[in-house]
């Protein structure tokens, strides 16, 4: 859909006109997975595609909200006074969170609002729609309400709505990428003090392909958060041995030494990858620094196998999309990104052998798994922000 469709539709739903357009990217993660609320490094961008958020003002206290995703629901309301969690709310317990917690961090928002939704990014997918959503709702209302909000201030705020509001125990790797993506660059990002920088990623004669399993993610939040409560048993019982406070702190070098003092098979193998992952991310950047991307794609290679066997994130459909990237002509670098369980998968792949990628992926997938894959080509977009009239879906 285009903004002008989008602005019909609005028109049609609420009876009046939208007067600003809102947009937050979806992001994929380079390298760096499962490190986040470890208190190490990740290296996420911001891709193009997205959520789209058209609003209006309204004189009284009522909010109504609509997505063109979820037509099915049709209009469904709320109040400045009702913004606690309802199940049967659904997606909209998104802006709804984004709306109470900005509140409660003292930004004044008096008056009621109509939003329509629209996203671009495969459900379910796993490229983070539900941060996108988040960060869309605090741009849209700092448009609306003439706000002025600090960007990392926000991004924590989306983070709390995720953790506090729905009770996902999620880092801040998401909302961050989301609300600071820079164009033709990924953000690499400690997330243990917020400091960070830009690294321009370029792609001369290759490009980002996204790999959807186009499995649905049922599993994420539970196994998400079982895997975080086992790294932080891990952590307890390296204490007795080593002051530290996350797995992030530790190089690899002190985790081999220590990591005895784990005595769990299961739980030192959640530590060793949340270790190793942050020690290759930390490379990767140095690696990219150099244009090595010959050395940034193993790194990426080993990544997946860690996810694979040390996390256990990854499943049938991912490791079948990977492996199968990895065999093919032209391919730099293959791993899952997000979550896992389903969602996707990444790859750098030499342009001259994308369409060929694509189809021998593709037919291998659906032998293996029955299911059929899609495929995106990335390009790596802005942060949370109002659109303008020039800009288009």
């Amino acid at each position: 859909m285009n903004l002008k469709s989008l602005k019909l539709k609005f028109k049609e739903v609420f009876g009046k006109q939208a007067e600003r357009i809102f947009f937050a990217p979806g992001r994929i993660n380079l390298i760096g997975e499962h490190t986040d609320y470890n208190g190490g490094h990740v290296f996420p961008l911001a891709i193009t595609f997205g959520t789209y958020a058209l609003a209006a003002k309204r004189e009284d206290d009522q909010l109504r909200f609509y997505s063109v995703n979820f037509a099915e629901k049709g209009i469904i309301e709320s109040s400045l006074q009702a913004l606690h969690y309802k199940e049967e709310d659904s997606w909209t317990n998104y802006p709804k969170g984004m709306t109470k917690l900005m509140i409660e961090a003292g930004y004044p928002i008096s008056k009621g609002y109509d939003i329509l939704f629209y996203g671009n990014i495969p459900n379910g997918a796993g490229l983070s729609s539900s941060a996108s959503i988040e960060l869309a709702t605090g741009v849209m209302l700092e448009g609306l309400f003439n706000l002025s909000i600090d960007r990392v201030e926000m991004v924590k705020i989306g983070q709390k709505v995720e953790n506090n509001y729905i009770g996902v125990n999620s880092g801040i790797m998401d909302q961050f990428a989301i609300g600071m993506g820079k164009e033709g660059a990924a953000i690499w990002l400690n997330c243990e003090t917020l400091e960070y920088q830009y690294a321009p990623i370029e792609l001369p004669d290759a490009s980002i392909v996204i790999m959807n399993t186009n499995k649905r993610r049922e599993l994420a939040s539970s196994k998400y958060n079982e895997r975080r409560s086992e790294c932080e048993e891990a952590v307890k019982r390296l204490q007795k041995q080593i002051h530290v406070t996350s797995l992030g702190e530790l190089t690899v070098e002190q985790f081999d030494q220590h990591r005895p003092a784990i005595g769990d098979a299961v739980l030192e193998k959640r530590a060793r990858h949340a270790v190793y992952e942050n020690a290759r991310t930390i490379e990767a950047l140095n690696k990219l620094k150099e244009g090595n991307l010959e050395a940034v794609g193993r790194l990426m290679n080993e990544s997946h196998r860690s996810l694979e066997r040390d996390y256990e994130v990854t499943g049938k459909e991912l490791d079948t999309l990977v492996q199968t990237a990895w065999e093919q002509p032209g391919v730099i670098g293959a791993r899952m990104t997000g979550a896992g369980f389903g969602g996707c998968a990444i790859a750098i792949v030499k342009n001259e052998n994308i369409d060929s990628f694509i189809q021998e992926v593709g037919k291998r997938y659906k032998e293996e798994c029955g299911i059929e894959a899609a495929f995106y080509m990335a390009n790596i977009g802005g942060g949370a922000r109002e659109l303008t009239e020039e800009e288009t879906v």
